[in-house]
């Protein structure tokens, strides 16, 4: 069964009166927390959406580009997108569902967070209101604001750059703990690592703009030790 099938059952299941938290226990462990992770960033992704006011044509096709959706399943996906814009529960149930899912995983989360900068930069701009509803998401998830930081860093054109953030080090660390630090990072980032920890397949480009980032902080770096 493809996860977009999957998916068509947690809506159903969601429709007839079970909690969020109910569908993500069900979902709990590999592969069908790749289920889970796709309904987190399309539920999360619709409702910041709305956080400056309106969803545009630009934020609807970002997730096109964050999940590879066959013809068959685009249905699928816009019930989803369509259920978390209308329904009850509010984005914090969403993020801690989640969170619960993954405790103990920071990997998973990292890679939800990604796909909602994505999104949250499609139309080209960043609102305070997206801003506001990423910081709380990613608090909820159990990031402090170093982190949440380095991670913005990757995707809002003019946020604050440290390259020792994106790597998680310091400018103190031996430039050899930081080179390892680098290789772990594009490690982290191959489509087989990804999918192990519930990536789906269809989701697996979210680790392109990461490499980018990761690899710009160690060239930055390791010019400066030059």
């Amino acid at each position: 069964m493809s996860v977009w099938s999957q998916i068509a059952e947690a809506i159903s299941a969601l429709r007839a009166g079970e909690s969020l938290s109910q569908v993500f226990e069900r979902l709990r462990t590999p592969p069908e927390r790749t289920v889970a992770f796709t309904i987190a960033v399309i539920g999360l992704g619709a409702k910041m959406a709305k956080a400056d006011g309106l969803v545009t044509r630009d934020e609807v096709t970002a997730f096109r580009e964050v999940f590879t959706i066959p013809p068959e399943a685009e249905a699928q996906a816009a019930k989803v997108f369509n259920l978390a814009r209308q329904d009850v529960s509010g984005f914090e149930d969403y993020a801690r569902s989640i969170a619960r899912m993954f405790s103990g995983d920071r990997a998973p989360l990292c890679d939800l967070m990604e796909g909602l900068f994505h999104i949250a930069l499609a139309d080209g701009h960043y609102h305070d209101a997206e801003d506001a509803f990423l910081s709380r998401v990613a608090e909820i998830l159990g990031f402090d604001e170093r982190k949440f930081r380095c991670i913005r860093a990757q995707f809002v054109p003019d946020a604050e750059r440290d390259p020792y953030d994106v790597l998680g080090v310091t400018p103190q660390t031996p430039l050899a703990d930081i080179r390892k630090a680098w290789r772990d990072a594009v490690r982290e980032s191959h489509p087989d690592r990804m999918i192990a920890r519930g990536v789906p397949q269809e989701a697996i480009k979210l680790a392109e703009t990461r490499l980018i980032a990761v690899n710009r902080a160690w060239e930055d770096i390791s010019q400066r030790a030059a």
